[in-house]
């Protein structure tokens, strides 16, 4: 199996790009530049963005506002893991007690 870098083909908003890529990361990178396509698109359609820089800059903006708010609500699902956690073994040794004082 070769895992040199192989060059692969982008499009983003028209224009063509070529980037090195390992062959098992090459699906995820298409995935990637066509979500990086689509949103691009979406605020260029929008009129309210003049510019490819600019249209990359918001792009890039509300990405990584998407990712930001995805990592805080993960994190929220971790801490409620671990308070449910902590409630249930207080749960079973409640349990285990009253088991020991009622036989």
């Amino acid at each position: 199996m070769n895992d040199e870098a192989q060059p692969v083909v982008l499009h983003i908003l028209g224009k063509e790009y070529r980037v090195a890529c390992p062959p098992d990361e090459e699906e995820a990178l298409l995935t990637a530049a066509r979500y990086l396509n689509k949103k691009m698109e979406e605020i260029k359609a929008s009129g309210k963005i003049i510019g490819v820089e600019r249209v990359a800059v918001m792009t890039a903006l509300n990405i990584t506002h998407e990712l930001l708010k995805e990592q805080s609500r993960k994190e929220e699902e971790r801490e409620l893991s671990k308070r449910i956690e902590t409630l249930r073994h207080k749960v079973e040794a409640a349990l285990e007690e009253c088991r020991q004082v009622d036989p």
